[in-house]
């Protein structure tokens, strides 16, 4: 190795052990409660809205007698994973509501303390 990579590299080191400015893990712990609030919503939502997907095109399958001579189900199934599509914003925004509710006050005390509040 030559000399100013070894000394990058020593440099490297020596800031991975240095002690971490306050500001800067205070914004860290912000994030991650942030993250830590909206995880589930988006979780939720994805799988929601998957499954609603298939149950539509489920119904798709269904009403275009691609899997079996069954129109009328396959209209009932479509309607049904219309309304898990149509619903799955608004139930993702619900969950999202209450979850801020119950961290606000953890979250506001930090970043008035990042804001200097």
């Amino acid at each position: 190795m030559t000399e100013a990579v070894e000394q990058k590299y020593i440099e490297n080191i020596n800031r991975q052990y240095q002690p971490k400015d306050e500001q800067a893990t205070k914004f860290e712990q912000l994030r991650r409660l942030d993250a830590k609030v909206r995880r589930p919503a988006k979780i939720f939502a994805y799988a929601f809205g998957g499954a609603g997907t298939l149950v539509l095109g489920t119904g798709m399958c269904l009403a275009m007698k691609v899997i079996a001579d069954a129109f009328v189900a396959g209209i009932v199934v479509g309607v049904v994973g219309i309304a898990m599509v149509s619903l799955n914003y608004f139930i993702y925004k619900a969950i999202l509501r209450r979850r801020k509710a119950k961290r606000a006050e953890e979250v506001l005390k930090l970043s008035n303390e990042l804001l200097n509040k």
